[in-house]
């Protein structure tokens, strides 16, 4: 008996599957399949047949057709894009059903009802690049369809796709703008970066599957805490808390989160807390080839949540970088509070913390001291409550600025003396010390070591930057904030590192450059008030006198009361010499007398 030859032919392929499969899955499986299964019915299939398409088969969560023109395969994956947004129109955003689609036209292997081939492989690859609600497709396809269908094209240039031997030249159909805000809602302009050359990591916020919207600081402080014990691992590049929380309640795409973030690997999970009881689950993957490196779940008691973090991270780690010894393991340890509450409550008070203006820290504040009733030797807690403090007193006046002055400083002390070896402590501490208590060798110290503990902290980074603009080097300083725009680089609280940009500058002398970063440090954080100070003593510096006075109400606008005759007071925070300078450059333009 001859055996039949295999058919060849040439054929135009699209290849789909919907994004963000796994997690739509552990968020609800019924659901997803049930609207998966409905799309479809109502949609795809009926699209499909329209453009006379053939269904070669189908997956849990993808499709691969076959069609005999390339005009009828882009424009079948247009009508589905396009008709996605009104079918998601009222589903909350993380529920959301996006198709990814890659089309490409080849010569395939026919045998039986399935194909084979190049043709394929590409377009499969071209799928697995595209955003979700996108699509990709290959150069012969765009000079097939181009003038024939009603669509523009992005030329993506050529690109490297995964066990394909040649690079393709790519191109993305463009949508209409609604078409593209409802199906890429997770769009962040970023500038590609070249990944680091060492494991590089972004965690990504658990999905907090709890029911319970009051428990979303337990999931984030969950994962906060795993971002800190990576971080400690010189040998791993971890992408800072608040670049990865960018996308906290978005529909993500793990290639495209990779690619912003410049990073090869992603860790997404949930937390589930339920009475005394907490189940984590992660997943780490391999961005550029969407593989599941590793995938667990941790279970356990409220009471021995530390030791589930420390499950999570050994794992991550494990799975990234084998070879790292047992010791390094050990050092992502965290010692825990001894109080459970305790640290909930400084959990509570973190976002306020971050938010780094009066207004927030003294809503911090409470949530602090009520850690420190329940546990008098946190030192973490202490030194955050010393952070705050200190956020108040720069503006502070009177006798609230004496008692804030106490406050910072005795729990800054009283937390290195706890633990002296913890980052986040050094870091909050020896900021105090400097700005507060004027103490800048022991501040200095703290927060060298602090960085030497952990060089991928971004708040210590921003801090020791900070210290060395403000103490005569400035070039050390940029060199620090210009770090930490790299590891966290759509960071919120990535204003610290152009302040320390601006005060850098202008110890420089470049007031052009200086008057640029402070502005950069306003746009990213108007509420913040030390971004208009350094936008004044720039615009003084380049002999702007109009710009600095603009400058110095809108301070009065941050700090109600505040005026020319308040400089001296906000000033006094900063060490003598660096003082003198800035306030030499006020007197020189009339803002405030001689001092």
């Amino acid at each position: 008996m001859v055996e039949a030859r295999a058919e060849r032919r040439l054929a135009a392929v699209l290849a789909t599957d919907l994004a963000g499969y796994s997690r739509l899955m552990g968020l609800d499986e019924e659901g997803t399949l049930a609207a998966l299964k409905a799309c479809r019915r109502e949609l795809i299939d009926p699209k499909i047949a329209e453009h006379r398409g053939r269904i070669v088969k189908t997956t849990g969560d993808g499709a691969l057709v076959e069609f005999a023109s390339s005009v009828d395969a882009v424009r079948c994956a247009i009508d589905i894009q396009r008709a996605m947004p009104a079918r998601n129109a009222n589903i909350p955003p993380d529920k959301k059903i996006q198709f990814r689609i890659g089309i490409n036209v080849g010569d395939i292997i026919v045998d039986g009802d399935d194909i084979f081939g190049d043709g394929v492989n590409i377009a499969a690859r071209l799928e697995s690049i595209s955003q979700p609600g996108g699509v990709c497709v290959s150069d012969v396809v765009h000079q097939q369809v181009n003038g024939r269908v009603e669509a523009e094209f992005a030329d993506l240039g050529e690109q490297n796709l995964k066990n394909i031997a040649r690079p393709i030249r790519v191109y993305r159909i463009a949508l209409d703008e609604a078409t593209q805000k409802a199906a890429a809602p997770t769009s962040i302009t970023a500038a590609p970066f070249a990944l680091p050359d060492k494991p590089s990591i972004a965690v990504l916020p658990f999905n907090n599957m709890s029911g319970d919207p009051e428990q979303e600081y337990f999931a984030d402080g969950m994962v906060e805490d795993i971002i800190t014990a990576l971080s400690r691992f010189n040998e791993l590049f971890v992408i800072a808390r608040n670049s990865s929380f960018v996308y906290k309640g978005k529909v993500v795409d793990i290639q495209q989160v990779a690619r912003e973030l410049g990073v090869r690997y992603v860790l997404e999970g949930s937390v589930r807390k339920a009475g005394n009881r907490v189940r984590i689950t992660g997943q780490l993957i391999d961005a550029a080839t969407r593989a599941h490196i590793w995938a667990d779940r941790f279970d356990g008691s409220l009471e021995d949540v530390f030791e589930l973090q420390d499950s999570v991270t050994e794992s991550v780690v494990g799975a990234l970088a084998p070879s790292i010894h047992k010791a390094e393991l050990e050092r992502a340890r965290r010692k825990p509070p001894d109080n459970l509450d305790a640290y909930d409550y400084v959990l509570r008070a973190l976002p306020h913390v971050f938010a780094n203006t009066p207004a927030e820290a003294r809503l911090a504040i409470p949530l602090v001291q009520e850690a420190l009733r329940l546990d008098p030797d946190y030192a973490y807690a202490h030194a955050l409550l010393s952070g705050t403090a200190a956020q108040i007193f720069r503006s502070a006046t009177g006798q609230e600025r004496a008692e804030l002055h106490k406050t910072a400083e005795e729990h800054a002390r009283r937390a290195l003396a706890l633990d002296g070896d913890d980052d986040k402590v050094l870091t909050y501490a020896g900021w105090s010390l400097i700005i507060v208590a004027q103490d800048i060798a022991g501040g200095r110290a703290a927060l060298e070591r602090a960085t030497k503990l952990n060089p991928n902290l971004a708040v210590a980074l921003a801090y020791h930057g900070l210290a060395l603009a403000l103490t005569g080097e400035p070039a050390a300083a940029i060199g620090d904030a210009n770090k930490l725009l790299r590891l966290s680089p759509i960071d919120p609280s990535r204003f610290l590192a152009w302040q320390a940009i601006a005060i850098a500058r202008i110890e420089l002398h470049e007031f052009e450059e200086a008057a640029l970063a402070a502005e950069k440090t306003i746009e990213l954080n108007p509420r913040f008030p030390m971004g208009y100070a350094w936008a004044l003593v720039a615009e003084c510096g380049r002999g702007d006198k109009a710009r600095a006075e603009v400058r110095l109400r809108q301070l009065g606008e941050i700090l109600p009361g505040f005026s020319g005759a308040s400089l001296p007071g906000l000033f006094s925070i900063f060490p003598p010499a660096f003082r003198a300078r800035s306030l030499d450059l006020m007197c020189r333009q009339g803002l405030i007398a001689n001092v």
